[in-house]
């Protein structure tokens, strides 16, 4: 309830102090805007770069995808081991 009641009187202090000090706030404003602007481009940049590199890392790196026959041959081979190993352990 306090946290409340605190957070009310904090809202109308801030609508008062823009009223009050309107021209300041512009001030204020027009000075953080283009800040937020070129962070935020820098930001954009820095990820989009990034994201390049990302591309050409896998671009230079050859993808040797086996076919799923080869697949399905191999996991059977594993699965037969395995059986054979379960039943290895059966027997002890």
């Amino acid at each position: 309830m306090k946290t409340l009641v605190g957070g009310a009187i904090a809202v109308i202090l801030g609508v008062i102090g823009i009223v009050a000090w309107f021209p300041q706030f512009l001030t204020v404003l027009a000075g953080t805007i283009p800040v937020m602007f070129l962070l935020g481009g820098a930001l954009a940049i820095y990820l989009g770069v990034d994201e390049l590199k990302d591309t050409w890392k896998e671009a230079e790196t050859p993808v040797t995808d086996s076919g799923p026959e080869e697949d399905v041959g191999k996991y059977k081979k594993e699965i037969d081991e395995l059986k054979e190993e379960i039943e290895t352990l059966k027997k002890d």
